[in-house]
């Protein structure tokens, strides 16, 4: 695969869309915002001209050559001829059921949808195509081009080719897999999204800082985060969207939202993005919330 569509130009559709391009792939990004997608233009350069400061040994490809493969369009029609496509947005089902069925109409029938979604159930993502065979949710980490290893999982109506060709356009772009069944939440974030609101939880019952759970995570078991600190670099708000989608699929109250949670949401401050979440951003230092 040589052509790859990306829908949604906000911090995980950056990434994805640079992974690609990086990686030799012609990428066409869409979003219904133009100055989301100028945003990501710029984001995108300077994350490329990091890159070698990132990875020192490496030698990726000149920014502008990165850029000069990636069509940056509020234009979903010019998805026509792509033979995969990444979707990356809010994890809403009434903003994803009605994009899927404009994928299935505008896309040739053999491009493979890949769900990048934190939580949704890839099989309910699929129902909303005519195509259930070639939908697979790819579970991309933050920052999507830097991250080794991408979380893959086979719906219940996914082909066996839809994952052998969506494995093998993983690995073009030199990245790691791991394959699960499906879920709401899968593996990592049914997992990491009751950490995040255990953590916050402490917080709001004023039982400890921010820094302080931080730091109990990273000096007693060896995290390179800890879960306020991926909070943040994930975004709260998107946090808050899985947990609402856990909840309401399971039901059970281990996935309520903190409270905290939703007022620092209300508030603005959905972490890195907004440059304030449980810490301040831009100055370099971590204060408590």
């Amino acid at each position: 695969m040589r052509r790859i569509g990306v829908v949604g130009a906000g911090t995980m559709g950056r990434g994805v869309t640079q992974l690609f391009a990086t990686s030799g792939h012609e990428v066409v990004l869409v979003d219904v915002s133009k100055p989301a997608l100028d945003a990501a233009r710029d984001s995108i350069r300077s994350a490329a001209r990091l890159a070698v400061l990132v990875r020192p040994g490496s030698a990726p490809p000149p920014a502008e050559e990165v850029l000069g493969r990636v069509t940056f369009t509020t234009d979903l029609a010019l998805l026509g001829d792509v033979e995969f496509v990444v979707e990356n947005v809010t994890e809403r089902w009434e903003v994803k059921q009605p994009l899927y069925a404009q994928l299935d109409a505008v896309c040739p029938a053999e491009t493979l949808f890949g769900v990048n979604t934190s939580a949704m159930p890839i099989t309910r993502v699929a129902g909303a195509t005519h195509r259930p065979g070639r939908v697979i949710g790819t579970h991309f980490m933050n920052p999507a081009h830097l991250k080794p290893t991408v979380e893959v999982i086979r719906g219940h109506r996914t082909s066996q080719e839809t994952v052998d060709r969506t494995l093998a356009l993983l690995e073009q772009a030199g990245r790691k897999h791991v394959l699960v069944g499906d879920s709401p939440g899968f593996v990592t974030n049914r997992v990491l999204m009751i950490t995040i609101n255990e953590a916050i939880a402490l917080v709001h019952e004023g039982i400890s800082s921010p820094t302080d759970v931080d730091r109990l995570f990273k000096e007693c078991f060896a995290h390179a985060m800890g879960p306020l600190e991926t909070a943040d670099l994930i975004g709260l708000d998107t946090v808050l969207l899985s947990l609402e989608v856990l909840h309401g699929e399971f039901g059970e109250l281990k996935y309520v939202p903190n409270p905290l949670l939703r007022r620092m949401v209300e508030a603005g401050r959905c972490g890195r993005k907004t440059n304030q979440g449980f810490y301040p951003y831009g100055s370099g230092n971590h204060d408590h919330e």
